[in-house]
């Protein structure tokens, strides 16, 4: 459905080594790495995360209700993303565990990078 999502960076460096560890679980690799940008997603291709320096040279700022959500294959990808996350700098915005006001199976985890961009990895399959 979607070809590709951007959230912005004033330090994406910073972000290379928040980002980096946290796709790993889930099986994301990076596509592209510039000094001012890098891309995340599947091994073939898309979609793709962008995080990048705005454009318009302007301060990044975090959106109000904007979530990105990066699929897990498993819950324990959700574990390990989210534990990468907070050890590569990310603040805790809900650990891991179960949101069945979702759905049943839901499990998910949430954090913020380190420009404050609210993230959730989730795992939508049923416990094995």
């Amino acid at each position: 459905m979607f070809s590709h999502v951007t959230v912005g960076s004033n330090d994406v460096a910073k972000s290379k080594g928040f980002y980096d560890p946290l796709v790993k679980p889930l099986g994301l690799v990076r596509h592209a790495d510039y000094p001012n940008a890098v891309a995340y997603g599947p091994t073939a291709g898309r979609p793709q995360l962008w995080i990048v320096s705005p454009l318009d040279k302007k301060a990044a700022s975090v959106g109000n209700g904007i979530t990105v959500g990066l699929d897990a294959p498993d819950r324990a990808a959700v574990d390990a993303a989210h534990k990468a996350g907070l050890s590569a700098g990310g603040k805790d915005e809900g650990a891991p565990g179960l949101r069945t006001h979702y759905h049943p199976n839901y499990y998910g985890a949430y954090l913020r990078d380190p420009d404050g961009n609210k993230i959730c990895i989730v795992c939508h399959k049923p416990a094995p």
